[in-house]
């Protein structure tokens, strides 16, 4: 029986081709700069989202930690969606480890509204309030359904955000889901933020890593920040021969993905059940479990035994999303055996 995975685009594995490139791959020690497929990787990172530099990271959650150390001070507030993926699945990293203060925004529509920021705004001069400093949006959006926010209502908000005096960082784990969803460069959403980590893990096909890109001021305080944590890394070139791969070759193909989705989420509804319909969905589907449906885990485990792979993502909430290692067919068996499972 064939096992079918829909509980992430993480699950992603390596192909042929990519693994062929990784075993040839030119290594150095990357640590004093020598590495020349984390080099080639980093420069292409950056010119590719239109900024000055970019360096590897080990994760997106990394990425992130390390873009709100380099441009945080501990005490400091940060701007966040209370649906953000930083604020629910990051373990807290933007405060025990950066020292900031979150403030949470209404995000239910995958990015908080601009007249909510200035409100938010602890730069005030008020002695009992920590000073707002960074700004941090998700495209797209996880929690929400996968949303890939337009480009005029993410420039909006970025905007607003500069018009405060924030740095803007972009949690851009899957950027290239909104820039291809939308049919623009990636730079329309990148050149309105300050910084953006984008991951190469998820539906781009590479087995680990992420990318952080931004000012060389910015990239060289987030490499003293990574080597502080632990995420320095030597012969890295291994795994960066496959993220350079992956962006060069995986990103186009994201619209299958995306197809997949929709087809996934026709065939649930016409199957009678209440999928979470989101505007601008791109690889994700969320439904709520049936109320008199003995437990999410019973749900999971009956679909497991039927050789399909899904999460609930919170409770009484599932999620399935679409990758590069499932196609139509398994899409419309994976319709089939949910069908199955919620019917018994």
């Amino acid at each position: 029986m064939k096992i079918m995975d829909f509980r992430s685009d993480t699950v992603t594995k390596p192909s042929e081709e990519m693994r062929r490139i990784m075993a040839s791959a030119e290594v150095g020690d990357d640590i004093y700069g020598d590495d020349p497929s984390s080099n080639a990787l980093s420069k292409y990172a950056a010119e590719l989202t239109g900024k000055e530099a970019a360096i590897y990271t080990c994760s997106g959650t990394m990425g992130n930690l390390l873009a709100f150390l380099s441009a945080g001070r501990h005490g400091e507030s940060l701007l966040a969606g209370k649906r953000s993926h930083i604020w629910n699945a990051e373990v807290g990293g933007f405060s025990a480890v950066a020292g900031l203060c979150p403030y949470p925004l209404n995000d239910d529509e995958g990015i908080p509204k601009v007249e909510d920021i200035a409100p938010a705004n602890r730069a005030d001069n008020n002695i009992h309030h920590p000073d707002t400093t960074i700004l941090c949006l998700e495209n797209t959006h996880n929690y929400t359904g996968g949303i890939a926010v337009a480009p005029k209502r993410f420039a909006e908000v970025a905007r607003e955000g500069h018009r405060l005096g924030f740095h803007v960082h972009l949690d851009g784990a899957r950027i290239f889901n909104a820039s291809v969803y939308h049919g623009v460069d990636v730079k329309v959403f990148t050149e309105e933020v300050d910084s953006v980590q984008f991951c190469l893990s998820k539906g781009l096909g590479a087995p680990m890593g992420s990318m952080l890109c931004g000012s060389h001021e910015f990239i060289e305080k987030a490499k003293k920040a990574r080597k502080r944590i632990g995420g320095a890394q030597r012969q890295v070139g291994i795994a960066a021969a496959a993220g350079l791969f992956a962006l060069k070759n995986n990103i186009g193909r994201l619209s299958e993905d995306h197809d997949n989705a929709k087809l996934l989420c026709e065939l649930l509804i016409k199957g009678g059940v209440h999928v979470e319909e989101v505007p601008n969905m791109t690889n994700m589907i969320f439904f709520p479990m049936l109320e008199d449906y003995p437990s999410d885990e019973s749900f999971v485990s009956g679909c497991k035994e039927r050789g399909l792979l899904l999460n609930a993502l919170s409770p009484r909430r599932i999620r399935l999303v679409t990758h590069l290692d499932v196609n139509r067919e398994d899409v419309e068996r994976a319709a089939g055996i949910i069908l199955e499972v919620i019917s018994q």
